[in-house]
């Protein structure tokens, strides 16, 4: 059975400048080969502003670059941005394959504490989508504390997260990533940002790699820009639901 081969890219953001950012991660991507998927933090052309949506780039545009390094890399780009779309501003997690097709998941959980529910749109529809013989879930950033949304039906065997979560609660993350990973005996990626944001929110990284069992394949040092690489085996993972299948006895979705 495939192999996927990952890399996340955690990354500092410039503020509200999209052709900048663009630019630092055309830098980042340079000579990058062999791998499946290649994973940008949340908001990665504009950093967690409210008014991103009314001032970024247009999705087009995005889409173009990110069909682009697609093509150069013949891997899956993904990461999500702040567009404009048919229902309003939405922070939407674009995942771009080589030949140009395009998957798309409008964030659903809005960070209230910031009044993201206040400047985007939520969305409504679970996305799973296959690449290169794995199913996958994505996800953005506050969705990862709510885990009936990331509830696995059988249907997914890698859930993606990408984030802009700041450094106070750097310990929440970390563990709700773990937790993610082995309630739903899926393999989890989780790509944060770092740096400092314009509204002065420093964000220390955290990006990991996390096995079904809840084992840190692979993880990035804190502050450190940098990219990390894992590779994830669907045959272990396979193996491993049939000798622990613990999702046979999932309580139903509805209780009442």
């Amino acid at each position: 059975m495939p192999g996927l081969k990952i890399t996340l890219l955690q990354q500092p953001l410039v503020w509200m400048d999209g052709p900048a950012n663009l630019r630092h991660f055309d830098r980042q991507l340079e000579g990058i080969a062999g791998r499946d998927i290649i994973v940008l933090p949340e908001m990665f052309t504009t950093g967690f502003a409210m008014e991103a949506a009314q001032q970024s780039l247009a999705q087009d545009d995005v889409l173009a670059w990110m069909h682009t390094k697609a093509q150069q890399t013949n891997a899956l780009i993904a990461g999500s941005a702040a567009l404009q779309s048919e229902r309003g501003p939405v922070n939407r997690f674009l995942l771009v394959e080589p030949d140009g097709k395009v998957h798309y998941y409008d964030k659903r959980h809005l960070f209230r504490m910031a009044e993201e529910h206040r400047h985007y749109e939520a969305g409504s529809e679970r996305v799973i989508f296959e690449w290169r013989g794995w199913r996958i879930l994505p996800l953005v950033c506050y969705d990862l504390r709510f885990p009936l949304w990331s509830r696995n039906r059988n249907d997914y065997d890698l859930a993606l997260y990408v984030a802009n979560w700041p450094a106070p609660r750097s310990l929440h993350w970390q563990a709700l990533l773990v937790a993610r990973a082995i309630e739903n005996q899926a393999y989890v990626a989780g790509c944060n940002r770092v740096g400092t944001d314009g509204n002065g929110h420093h964000y220390r990284g955290d990006s990991r790699v996390i096995t079904p069992q809840g084992e840190i394949l692979a993880t990035a040092e804190p502050h450190q820009a940098t990219r990390i690489d894992a590779e994830l085996s669907l045959t272990a993972l396979k193996e491993y639901r049939e000798k622990f299948p613990a999702w046979q006895d999932a309580d139903p979705f509805s209780l009442g």
